[in-house]
């Protein structure tokens, strides 16, 4: 199809990078409960580890494009189609404008250096290699530290030729693409090498409601999170609510009925399997640092790494950080609060229960019961 007979997906339609169809999600589901081999095993040593970080374009802020999208002549969804961009492109960020998007909530631009874009297509990111560590964290559990992806995008390598969780399957074996990780990811290292060149690689996993799969990374691309970073905002505040306005698509944090952080959101989309509940204090009743999350099997999704997640209705819906869109404002999860992966940190550290990233049992999480948690509020106006 010609560029300009391209028409821009609908917001709200597009599927992420990490959705796939109900259809492909249990068959993917029923491989990795099987355990399935869908191409010969692989010995872990004969495995060829990616050991060098991608290019990136050199300037300070950068776009990660998270889904195919197309580019205009100006910040105006009418406005001449000059081309087009493609998942996992990354673009110089120039600056984000308010333009026109006629019926649509987010009339949000971003000028790059091939024209504009509109933002939900577009993951800020930055590029900002590390120094490896030399020591892991003393933790109950052994050796160990939380890292934050901090490039765009880095290419990693199974541990175990055979990979276990839907989306590595559907993105390994149907897509025929490498596996990825994202900016602002986060991930469990509990072990490093060098390799004879003197690259420094990272095993890394995930400790909560992970399918198995250990990856292999170099180091560089991981940025460790320290206790500090963490650390709890505000505790000798007893008085905390957060509210959600699904109507604005917002969340605000009060302290003694003082507002004292304001966020735009995206909370589930309409319909009865992807809605956010509205509802009257509910508490928070489980944080974790970095959580693996899937939906049941008429949602379809499957998603690793999601960072600073906070429960608080039910059995799946919280707070969290997303990289897989930056549509908020308007509705766009699976019944879930998305919020950018800055604010989701705040949330995580500013409410109770407090959680250390590494002197517990679980580091970096925690589920308590009764009123321990903090108070959280879903209004619909």
């Amino acid at each position: 199809m010609a560029n300009s007979d391209r028409k821009l997906i609908p917001p709200g339609d597009f599927l992420t990078r990490k959705e796939i169809s109900r259809r492909d999600f249990l068959k993917l589901s029923a491989m990795a409960a099987g355990g399935l081999i869908l191409k010969p095993q692989t010995r872990p040593w004969q495995r060829i580890y990616q050991t060098s970080l991608p290019v990136f374009p050199e300037a300070p802020f950068l776009a990660r494009v998270t889904d195919n999208a197309n580019v205009r002549a100006r910040p105006d969804i009418n406005s001449q189609l000059v081309g087009e961009v493609t998942e996992d492109d990354v673009l110089p960020w120039i600056r984000e404008v308010v333009g026109e998007f006629p019926q649509n909530p987010i009339r949000r631009w971003v000028e790059t250096p091939v024209g504009w874009i509109w933002s939900p297509f577009l993951q800020p990111v930055k590029n900002q290699p590390t120094e490896p560590v030399t020591g892991l964290e003393a933790t109950p559990i052994g050796g160990g530290m939380w890292v934050q992806v901090c490039v765009p995008y880095v290419e990693v390598t199974l541990e175990s030729g055979q990979p276990l969780a839907p989306w590595l399957q559907y993105r390994m074996f149907q897509e025929f693409r490498k596996p990825y990780l994202y900016y602002d990811q986060v991930f469990w290292v509990d072990d490093l090498r060098t390799d004879a060149n003197g690259q420094v690689m990272y095993r890394l996993s995930e400790l909560y409601g992970s399918y198995g799969d250990v990856f292999w990374g170099p180091a560089e691309a991981f940025r460790k999170i320290n206790a500090e970073e963490v650390a709890p905002i505000s505790p000798e505040v007893e008085d905390k609510v957060v509210r959600v306005n699904l109507y604005r698509q917002t969340i605000q944090a009060f302290e003694n009925g003082r507002e004292v952080f304001f966020a735009r959101c995206s909370t589930g989309m309409d319909g009865e399997e992807t809605e956010t509940p509205p509802s009257l204090w509910h508490r928070i009743w489980r944080k974790s640092i970095s959580t693996h999350m899937a939906g049941n099997t008429a949602q379809g999704y499957d998603t690793p790494g999601i960072g600073y997640t906070t429960l608080f209705i039910g059995s799946g819906v919280a707070f969290h950080a997303t990289f897989w869109h930056n549509a908020y404002g308007m509705k766009r999860s699976h019944g879930c609060v998305n919020l950018t992966p800055d604010d989701a940190k705040w949330i995580w550290r500013w409410t109770t229960p407090y959680v250390s990233p590494y002197q517990s049992i679980t580091p970096g999480d925690m589920t308590v019961q009764g009123t321990r948690g903090s108070l959280v509020e879903v209004v619909e106006f």
